[in-house]
Formats: C-alpha cells, structure tokens, sequence
C-alpha cells in the first residue's frame, strides 16, 4: 500500500499559523461583541428608563396643573419612533388608553407588559414587533392611579451591533491572513538552513567530498553545521582511505601479476611439449592468470579516475 504523502513543513507551519489566529480572533471577536452588546443594551435600557421615567413625572405635574392630558402626551418630547400610551383609568375594562402616536395603541405593546401596568407594578420588556426589537418600559403614577407605557425601537442599536460585528470579522480575517503570511515568511527563514544542509549533501552524494557548511550566528543551527561537517569530513576520510587501499592493492598486485602472467605465456608456447592432461591444467592457469590480470588493470584504471574526479571537484 502507498504510503500518503504528507504536507511539507512550511505548509504545516504556515497553516498552523494561520488557524491559531483564526480561531484566536473569533474567540477574541465572539468575547468581544457580547461585551459590546451586553453594555449597549444596559446603557440603552437605562436611557429608555431614565426617558420614562421623567415623561411619566411630566405627565403627573401635568395632572397637577389639571392640563388636557390627551395633548399633554401627544406633545411629549418622544425618540424618533418612540411612542408612549397613557392607562388613564386602571378600573374599567377594557383599558382605556391615550396613545401619542395615531396608529399605535396597547396591541402593539406586550400583553404581560400592560397587565403588569394595569395591576400598578413597574416592568420592562425587550419584544419583537413586525420584524424589528423594541423596548417598553412600564411606570404607574400612584399619585393619580395611572398606568403610563412608553415603547423605543432598538434599531440603532442593532445597526451599531452589526457594525461592529462586521468589523470584527473582517478584522479576524485580516488578522489569519497577516498571521499566515508571517508563518511563511518564518518557516522560510527557520527552514533556510536545512535547505542548505540539504544542497550540501547533494553536492557529497554527487562527488563534491570538500563541499562544507558555513557557520550559523544562531548557536543551534551552528551546532548542526558543524555536526554536519564533522560527519562529511569522516565520509571523505573514509572513501579516500578506501581509494588508497584499492590503489595500493592494484600496485602492489601489478607485480607478481605481471611476472606470472609472463610464465605462463612462456610455459604456453611451448605446450605442444607438455602432456595432454598437463595441457589442459596450462589453459585453465592462464585463463585464470588473464583474468585476475584484467581485474587488476581495471582497478587501477578506477583508482585512477576515482582520483581525478576528485581532483576535479576540488578544482575552483
């Protein structure tokens, strides 16, 4: 079964780079948007209280002052969108109301809302009303036995929430995208000296036995230069202690080989003197004789071109 080729190195790199900031700045975005909404909504439900609160103390001075009610509310400083509903008489049923804006009454607030009003209690409610969130806040005017609900539309809200959550997303994005383009360009610089260590033993295994490493400023990658060129400095060693050893045997076998090969040739040209079975013994020597004759001249001629080359390698 073939084995399944892996990813490279620097890819690895690369990409853990890149999905550590990935998912580091969605932790960091997700933390961050519900720290942002969460205080946004305390500081917009607080607003809308204060706002109630205060248009609900109006609406007592107005009754104080014996004023139209119906256009007191009407002329109320509201939000735009903002609305409010005033329960002038929690007794009768239904609920008569006066609402400030033509159009809106207690069907759109939320049922639980006005009956907890109508029972002269304070609540707020974060609803949904045709697609869009509102806030009501509910306040009952003891003095005068009234109910007063005003509503505010959080769609500003939202829209800052989406802003800064499209913010932070393009901002995560951006930030796996420098990450990753910096794990590359680390990878690539952590990785350069192995890719050096790698030419050099290339150049070794094609013959190049004098080929060294330069030394590294960082104290770990130089401790592997010169791992490196200890063990290339015993390779060479080694082989050319071996070229020696073939090169020394070849000559020191050139000699006798050559003065038996000549008595052999003597004994063969005169085998016409010798017996049959003698003969046949002579063949068999010199054949053997031109043999290892032939083995010794091809081993001196490789130590001879295993020198050159080297010399040749050593050329600059």
């Amino acid at each position: 079964m073939a084995r399944q080729r892996s990813l490279r190195l620097s890819t690895r790199v690369t990409l853990f780079f890149g999905a550590m900031a990935l998912i580091g700045g969605m932790a960091l975005a997700v933390a961050t948007f519900l720290f942002a909404r969460n205080s946004l909504l305390d500081q917009r439900i607080a607003d809308a209280r204060n706002d109630a609160i205060f248009h609900a103390q109006d609406i007592r001075g107005a009754y104080d002052a014996d004023a139209d009610i119906g256009e007191f509310v009407i002329d109320l400083d509201y939000e735009p969108d903002a609305f409010g509903v005033l329960l002038p008489d929690l007794e009768t049923e239904p609920l008569r109301q006066i609402s400030s804006r033509s159009g809106w009454s207690l069907d759109d607030l939320p049922v639980e809302l006005v009956e907890a009003v109508a029972s002269r209690q304070y609540g707020q409610q974060l609803y949904e009303y045709e697609g869009d969130t509102w806030l009501a806040i509910g306040v009952n005017i003891r003095a005068y036995d009234v109910g007063y609900i005003e509503a505010f539309p959080l769609e500003s809200t939202e829209n800052a929430l989406r802003v800064l959550a499209t913010a932070l997303i393009i901002g995560t994005a951006l930030a796996a995208i420098v990450a990753t383009f910096f794990g590359w360009s680390t990878s690539r610089r952590l990785l350069r000296p192995v890719s050096r260590v790698a030419d050099a033993a290339g150049d070794i295994a094609s013959g190049s036995l004098d080929v060294r490493m330069d030394e590294e400023s960082d104290p770990d990658l130089n401790r592997l230069a010169g791992s490196f060129n200890e063990m290339a400095d015993a390779v060479q060693e080694r082989i050319e202690r071996e070229q020696r050893f073939a090169s020394d045997v070849s000559h020191e076998l050139r000699s006798p080989i050559t003065a038996l090969t000549a008595a052999v040739e003597v004994l063969d040209a005169r085998r016409d003197d010798l017996p049959e079975r003698t003969q046949q013994a002579l063949d068999v020597v010199v054949t053997q004789v031109r043999r290892f004759d032939d083995m010794v001249i091809d081993l001196l001629e490789l130590s001879r071109l295993e020198a050159g080359a080297q010399d040749l390698h050593r050329e600059p």
